[in-house]
């Protein structure tokens, strides 16, 4: 798919601009099955849904996503319960999209595909 679920999350402390359109589809080219959406409080963010066949696969996944979300010290917005989990990535300090969160997406790409 790509090589960014080999890089590291890189802090952001808000001293960049956000991604705009033309540099989110780029890399949106590179993570699978995500969606841009927009919002007057988050500005662009990545989200996507997850089925599983029952409450312990959605826990089950959620606890890796946590794990790496831990790991990498960027941190998603998690939803889950019976046969399903939604993931809402973006940087909060930016109020868009920015490398990180394609990272992020990526590697979460690679656990939901095991």
């Amino acid at each position: 798919m790509s090589d960014l679920a080999n890089k590291k999350c890189v802090p952001c402390e808000g001293n960049i601009p956000p991604f705009n359109a033309d540099e989110i589809h780029k890399y949106l080219k590179k993570v699978d099955g995500w969606e841009v959406l927009e919002d007057k409080i988050d500005g662009f963010h990545l989200m996507k849904n997850f089925k599983f066949d029952d409450f312990l696969q959605s826990q089950e996944f959620i606890n890796k996503v946590g794990s790496i979300a831990e790991d990498e010290g960027h941190h998603p917005d998690l939803w889950f319960g019976w046969g399903y989990a939604r993931i809402k990535i973006f940087t909060h300090a930016i109020k868009g999209l920015a490398e990180s969160d394609f990272i992020l997406a990526a590697k979460i790409d690679k656990i939901s595909n095991v």
